[in-house]
């Protein structure tokens, strides 16, 4: 929408209104009487000049169209453009706020006030002709109830193009096709007033008033499509600006971008989330020739693919940012986020959370990268992440467990390739972290699962899937376990195992679901199947369940449990960073609610529907309080100050795979340590009294050995070559 956007990019203005908003009143209608004219060759370019003689254009009252029996003035059948113009007089300019222009189309438009572009929204770049096709199909609203599309300028963006007196509104509307059947143009005009007395008319009945935006104390982030919808797939090219003055400073719109400017790639993203009005998008940052840019946004690690989420169900707006940030807080990197506010194409629309994607990279999921030629000893064995998650927003299913998921249910358990994805992973890889996922479900279900070598342990980074898992129960996310469910595998120079994690979509959890008993705070999670269980995907696994039936393994729950509730999970760290939080958004939020007026309304799945923001915040943390509280009565295991195998260690192997020595690492204390082979046979023996030690395995014969210790329960895998 340029002329919008042409004031926030070169910020020509200074201007900031200090006035008080009064009341919205409408200058034009839809209905109101207008110059028109259908166009052809013979129509001036210039038509939209606030001094064109539009003397011979036809005039009468709108809307304009065909077919859908909401036109005043019907247009001839095949109909492809049509052309508006109307003259307004601004009596009080001083008074005004904001203008708000909303129109309803069919299927592309462009706008002009005293000949500035103000908005277009699917049509080409530059000066469309008389034979323009407009480039995306968009259905008019009004007639099914819904709401015409709105162009938002406040006094700071009108200062120097609306005057005192006579003004000029020029639209144009262009159909998708040339046999189209039907086809609208219903433009109207308000303006937001300081004045308290009615110089113009009553706003429309369906007509709310829109959020005036002109500042925040959140970063802004500002997205030009150049008039394009944005679609599902594939992504399309688009521009973006953040500004971000830093912690505690104002953020005006007129500010430069010193955050970023510059291209992306956008698409909207979600499954479930994906037919709210308030849509999430996926975006690449990309340089000059179109090819992805690797950025750092707001100090974080650089990368170029980040994802504007959009927290229209969470009405608390901050659920995946508290997961997020529990989670690294615990030790694992979770998603960093960052609240801002968002304009699109000229349009506000809401609080976002900016975040990063998934994805291997060093700053992110810190694995190894997997190239398509990494397929023989060591480079083979990492790094992977994989997923169990639904397949209805573009996920492929790579394979499917041999076994089902957790009892009562009877469905299966499929995995997804997330990154490196199933399209570009070698044949051979594939089959790699297939068998190594398989081998530790073999050993889950093997009547001998809790021994140290040979049992679940050998395969897992068992302290991940311990937070996952507290996390997960925590936050009672309904979806847990089996949607959204990531895993990584490290490379075994690196440690070898499989992670848990990192911690995904976690907006309808903490309470916010009133379905499977989502909104209690009573109840394990890991039940899930017994209260909805079946025979479908999407299920539980049994992998959780099935740990907790390893007497350490729920010691260690518990001793973690313990661990936390008194520094990171405690009731007091979690409420404050909650305070801090709904601070942060109390203002936004008003913007954001104006926007979305849902407060007070169901959105699904919300369990609780407050009257106020305030309102969400507090039943936010009463459930907090409530679910602590009864996880503290019923959780897992035990813990004492004597559970050897609960000692926690940082224990590094390297090189692993070798063909020589070994390098040990991260010991503690003084003990013993044994190589044994895969039948349990101990093969070597040897005491240490510091952090690391060097063993020399030139002697043992290729294959797989694990170094154990087991009054410490350490029990690590290395390869000989």
């Amino acid at each position: 929408m340029r002329f919008w956007l042409y004031t926030i990019l070169l910020g020509l203005f200074a201007f900031q209104s200090n006035a008080q908003l009064n009341h919205w009143e409408t200058i034009l209608y839809d209905s109101t009487t207008w110059k028109y004219q259908v166009p052809n060759a013979n129509t001036p370019n210039n038509w939209q000049a606030t001094n064109f003689n539009d003397a011979t254009w036809n005039s009468a009252k709108g809307g304009f169209g065909f077919g859908d029996n909401d036109d005043f003035t019907v247009l001839p059948t095949n109909s492809t453009a049509v052309y508006l113009r109307r003259t307004f007089d601004i009596t009080d300019l001083s008074s005004i706020i904001a203008l708000a222009m909303h129109i309803d189309y069919d299927d592309g438009y462009i706008a002009y006030l005293n000949g500035i572009e103000m908005a277009r929204n699917g049509i080409p770049n530059g000066v469309p002709g008389y034979n323009t096709l407009a480039t995306m199909s968009h259905e008019a609203q009004l007639y099914q109830n819904g709401q015409p599309d709105l162009v938002l300028l406040t006094a700071n963006q009108l200062q120097g193009i609306l005057v005192q007196g006579a003004n000029t509104l020029c639209v144009a509307v262009f159909n998708q096709t040339v046999n189209s059947s039907d086809f609208t143009c219903r433009p109207f005009l308000s303006v937001g007033t300081s004045n308290s007395n009615q110089t113009y008319y009553t706003t429309p009945a369906w007509f709310s008033d829109p959020a005036i935006f002109d500042s925040s104390t959140l970063p802004i982030v500002v997205l030009d499509t150049y008039g394009v919808n944005i679609p599902d797939e594939p992504k399309i090219d688009a521009m973006m600006g953040i500004i971000n003055n830093g912690p505690g400073q104002v953020n005006y719109i007129n500010d430069a971008y010193n955050e970023f400017y510059g291209q992306i790639a956008i698409e909207k993203r979600g499954s479930s989330s994906g037919g709210f009005p308030q849509q999430s998008y996926g975006l690449e940052t990309r340089g000059p020739d179109s090819v992805n840019y690797n950025v750092s946004l707001f100090d974080w690690p650089s990368d170029n693919d980040w994802i504007l989420y959009a927290p229209y169900t969470d009405k608390a707006l901050m659920r995946n940012v508290l997961t997020y940030k529990l989670g690294n807080e615990m030790g694992s990197w979770a998603p960093r986020t960052q609240f801002c506010e968002v304009i699109l194409n000229g349009n506000y629309i809401g609080v976002y959370v900016l975040m990063e994607r998934i994805k291997t990279n060093p700053g992110r999921v810190n694995i190894d990268q997997l190239d398509f030629s990494d397929t023989l000893d060591n480079h083979i064995t990492g790094g992977y992440i994989v997923k169990v998650d639904k397949t209805t927003a573009g996920g492929v299913i790579a394979w499917t467990s041999p076994y089902t998921c957790q009892a009562p249910g009877t469905g299966p358990i499929h995995f997804q390739l997330h990154d490196p994805a199933l399209d570009t992973i070698h044949p051979l890889q594939k089959a790699y972290i297939q068998d190594y996922i398989t081998d530790w479900e073999v050993a889950l279900k093997s009547p001998t699962f809790t021994d140290p070598v040979n049992g679940y342990k050998a395969y897992i980074d068992v302290a991940s899937f311990i937070d996952y898992f507290l996390l997960t129960e925590l936050s009672k996310n309904v979806d847990g376990y089996r949607i959204s469910t990531f895993l990584h595998k490290q490379r075994f120079s690196e440690g070898g195992k499989l992670v848990a994690g990192p911690l995904w979509d976690y907006n309808i959890a903490w309470g916010n679901a009133n379905y499977c008993q989502g909104g209690n705070t009573t109840g394990w999670e890991i039940n899930f199947n017994s209260i909805c269980g079946g025979s479908g995907a999407l299920q539980n696994p049994f992998w959780w369940n099935r740990m907790l039936e390893d007497s350490l393994y729920a010691n260690e729950v518990n001793c973690r449990w313990t661990e936390l509730r008194q520094s990171t999970l405690s009731d007091t760290v979690l409420f404050q960073f909650i305070d801090s939080m709904a601070n942060l958004l109390e203002i936004p939020a008003q913007r954001h609610y104006q926007k979305w007026p849902i407060l007070g309304n169901y959105v699904w799945p919300n369990n609780f529907i407050g009257q106020t923001y305030q309102e969400e915040i507090t039943y936010l943390k009463n459930w907090i309080s409530n679910r602590t509280a009864w996880m503290d009565a019923n959780m897992f295991g035990t813990c004492t100050a004597n559970h050897p195998e609960l000692l926690q260690t940082n224990l590094v192997i390297y090189p692993n795979p070798t063909t020589s020595m070994l390098q040990i690492s991260g010991l503690t204390g003084n003990g013993q340590l044994e190589i044994i082979d895969s039948f349990g046979k101990s093969l070597l023996s040897f005491p240490y009294h510091t952090e690391s030690i060097e063993i020399d395995v030139r002697h043992l014969s290729n294959g797989i050995y694990f170094i154990s210790e087991s009054n410490k329960g350490l029990h690590e895998k290395i390869i000989k070559n």
